[in-house]
């Protein structure tokens, strides 16, 4: 494969999953007996440019369409975050009734439902029927397309030039990165600010995080590619800050390459220094993943082993796309682990991918009183913890399986 930015064919093996069906294509009762289609989940480093990647295998209208599964404001914890950011945003940048605020992957209005309170003007963009649906529900205007530099220009000729752009967990999931990012640039005033979060990849290494690998995440992220990205599509990186998302994230703040307005900050040299320093300026950074993976999901199955020998009923909560990561790349069946709990009614009656665990209801667990818990999306551990803590009234524990299996007191 060539390099979805620079274009080099130069790429060498970062972490090889086998196959696996997309990771948010939840099975319905009825598709039960049909065959699920499985594509390899391969991801390479590129050589020249260090930008790590999934290999291309199915379009991305595969993932992202019209039943798409995953409703941010179902996460109470992400609610408040996205609240704190438009507070943070507003004061820092001066954003009043005269602003223009454009989310990309607004998802469910989860984020704008903030702006909006503000009485700033907000426009989301969102190709996914279901959330799109939702969002409008809340009253926010949706462009249901994809994101890239044609989008950008119709905006801004509609009147849509924005003082403030927020994508959060969407620059990863994009296929053509340099139309994504330079639409950016297109659409964003003089003095505008672009944000993005994404998992930081320096924290996926370090902590084993190989369950965020999935098909829809078309690329990992180091600020070190980032920055050369950005800057080879018409934007610059003036500011970086760490949140605590997914396992650890990075909050970018760019401007339009050629705007006076924003100063580059000491935390960009110093975070592009941490990484320098954990090995990931050099290809070779990038080598030993693999094994690390295969040790999470060798402890994985030596615990759902442990628990079937002892007698121990073993359900997972969170039908995350992580934890399809994780069961397909352990090859986990349905009856290993009895049912998924998930809080969004539109997931729950159906099945897991790959696995089959049938997924359901917050009573299911409460009926059914499994001993064992496994938190499927590990990063929400706290939040779960606490929603669920009376299982520990019938003896009940969580597990975590990523970066160590871990069964909490």
């Amino acid at each position: 494969m060539n390099c979805r930015h620079c274009g080099s064919l130069r790429m060498r093996p970062f972490l090889d999953l086998g196959t696996a069906p997309p990771s948010n294509s939840y099975v319905k009762v009825e598709d039960l007996a049909k065959p699920e289609l499985w594509y390899p989940l391969v991801i390479r480093v590129c050589a020249d440019c260090l930008l790590v990647q999934t290999e291309d295998f199915a379009a991305r209208e595969t993932f992202f369409s019209h039943d798409y599964a995953y409703f941010s404001s179902f996460s109470s914890s992400w609610l408040a975050h996205a609240k704190s950011y438009v507070e943070a945003m507003t004061a820092r940048f001066g954003l009043g009734e005269a602003a223009k605020v454009v989310e990309v992957a607004a998802n469910d209005g989860y984020l704008l439902q903030y702006v909006r309170e503000r009485g700033i003007a907000c426009l989301g963009v969102e190709p996914t029927a279901s959330t799109a649906r939702a969002a409008r529900d809340k009253g926010i205007d949706i462009v249901e397309e994809f994101f890239g530099v044609e989008l950008a220009k119709k905006l801004v000729a509609d009147g849509w030039a924005a003082d403030l752009t927020a994508a959060n967990n969407v620059l990863a999931h994009v296929p053509d990165i340099n139309d994504f990012v330079a639409g950016f640039a297109h659409l964003l005033k003089p003095a505008g600010v672009a944000t993005f979060e994404f998992p930081h990849l320096m924290n996926m290494i370090a902590e084993r995080q190989f369950d965020t690998a999935y098909h829809e995440h078309y690329s990992y992220l180091s600020l070190l590619a980032v920055d050369r990205i950005f800057a080879a599509n018409g934007l610059v990186v003036f500011d970086v800050e760490t949140t605590p998302w997914h396992g650890g994230s990075l909050r970018v703040l760019a401007c339009r390459a050629d705007s006076k307005a924003h100063v580059r900050t000491p935390a960009v040299e110093a975070m592009l220094a941490r990484e320098n320093a954990a090995g990931l300026d050099a290809v070779t950074g990038y080598d030993g993943f693999q094994a690390e993976a295969e040790a999470v999901r060798d402890d994985f199955l030596s615990f759902l082993i442990d628990c079937n020998r002892k007698g121990l009923s073993v359900a997972a909560y969170g039908a995350a796309a992580k934890g399809n990561t994780l069961l397909n790349f352990a090859g986990i069946k349905a009856g290993q682990i009895a049912f998924v709990v998930d809080k969004n009614p539109a997931k729950q009656g159906m099945f897991l991918p790959g696995s089959r665990v049938p997924i359901v209801s917050e009573e299911i667990l409460k009926t059914r009183k499994p001993d064992r818990l496994v938190i499927l999306p590990w990063n929400l551990t706290a939040e779960i913890k606490q929603q669920l803590s009376y299982i520990a009234d019938w003896g009940g524990k969580f597990v975590t399986a990523v970066p160590n299996l871990t069964v909490h007191p």
